[in-house]
């Protein structure tokens, strides 16, 4: 059955079509409007925390994402200069026991696929390319959509899904602001085979020292590995996913650090570098038939690996709302951004603490180092830290 309702989401990122696929499954008529003339994702990795799983595997499709996806079997610290290790949690099967769903290290474009595969598989039309959004109208019964071919669609809701550079978050609320986080990040991918036997081991890696700190896992069914490196500086401000920069800068930014460090930096394809923007997250995501969802909202710094799944459980809620208050579709919106607002608020506001605890210049000797990870990533504090993000489920949050 058809529902009534008419639904105009602009961005097809990972959040926009999630929210399609949900709100698709759930009967609405759904339009996802991009920008993009060709539809894929930047060659990168992410984490799927068992949280953001849930949804997925509801959605029909978490066989599809195992498929391609990596299991870790767990997540450890390195010390930067000894490499020192300590075990931080089991993963696997601990995670499916613990919160009921797995836990995936995934290539950016193998979500995406999947999810734009999983949308047209029900609507062959939903996502619109070459579409970008340059405005909006909105009434008491209607909103119409504005494109920058001169086209518009008028639908019952729009959802801006359109990342950190949000047309719709600028025409709700005006332009944002962000501050500059004094960090650059580095990010590639390696081809598996590259590597030496120590560093292929399915495990999820966080090097931590004063100033920087250095992350990979596996990707694709283990056939590359994710790296991201970030340090602080304050020379480079650019905010581009798509920046080349060259391996010998890289080098430089962790020099000192310990030879498996640079091992990895020597195998990456292309190394990228984008300036990491801090955006405090807002207050209100709605205004009447229109609102926001994912990196529109709660843009967050990567440092507790929820960015992706933020968007994800998103897109969830939001069709629980406008699903369980469909004769409403202000009050529905309203309900879905007090449903989210602040769960999502504390994951940005924790993951910039994350990122100063992975800097701590406690980390410069081997014995400070020793005693800091000792007791800042003891076991009460680490389930402390993310237990609360995993139990999450999407199917129980009240709307």
């Amino acid at each position: 059955m058809t529902r009534k309702v008419r639904i105009l989401i602009a961005g097809a990122g990972i959040g926009g079509l999630t929210a399609a696929l949900s709100l698709l499954k759930r009967g609405y008529d759904v339009q996802v409007c991009e920008q993009a003339a060709e539809l894929r994702e930047v060659g990168a990795g992410l984490q799927l925390s068992p949280n953001g799983l849930r949804a997925l595997y509801q959605l029909g499709v978490g066989d599809n994402l195992k498929a391609l996806a990596s299991e870790p079997e767990g997540k450890e610290i390195r010390l930067w200069n000894t490499g020192q290790n300590w075990k931080l949690f089991d993963l696997g099967k601990t995670s499916v026991a613990d919160y009921g769903y797995p836990y995936f290290t995934i290539y950016r474009p193998d979500l995406h696929k999947v999810l734009a595969d999983a949308v047209r598989k029900v609507k062959s039309d939903a996502i619109m390319l070459g579409a970008q959004c340059t405005g909006f109208e909105k009434s008491a019964d209607a909103v119409t959509l504005k494109l920058e071919n001169g086209n518009e669609l008028r639908g019952d809701v729009l959802i801006g899904a359109d990342g950190v550079h949000s047309n719709v978050r600028a025409q709700l609320f005006g332009s944002d602001k962000p501050s500059f986080s004094g960090m650059l990040a580095w990010r590639g991918v390696i081809p598996m085979a590259r590597l030496p036997e120590r560093l292929r081991r399915p495990v999820g890696t966080n090097w931590v020292g004063p100033g920087a700190h250095v992350i990979h896992y596996p990707l694709h069914g283990g056939t590359l590995m994710n790296f991201v490196g970030i340090v602080e500086r304050d020379d480079w401000q650019v905010e581009s996913w798509t920046q080349k920069g060259s391996h010998e800068e890289c080098h430089g930014d962790f020099k000192g650090w310990h030879e498996d460090v640079h091992e990895l930096i020597s195998h990456v394809d292309t190394p990228y570098k984008w300036a990491l923007m801090a955006r405090p997250p807002l207050m209100q995501w709605s205004e009447g038939r229109v609102t926001l969802l994912g990196d529109a909202c709660h843009p967050t710094l990567p440092f507790l690996a929820q960015g992706a799944v933020m968007a994800i459980e998103d897109g969830y809620i939001i069709s629980r709302c406008i699903e369980h208050y469909e004769s409403d579709i202000e009050y529905a919106l309203k309900r879905y951004e007090q449903a989210r607002i602040e769960r999502t608020t504390r994951i940005v506001l924790r993951s910039t603490e994350n990122g100063k605890r992975f800097h701590n210049s406690a980390l410069a000797s081997s014995e400070g180092a020793a005693a800091y990870v000792d007791r800042e990533w003891a076991e009460d504090k680490v389930r402390e830290r993310y237990d609360w993000l995993f139990r999450y489920n999407v199917d129980d949050v009240s709307v």
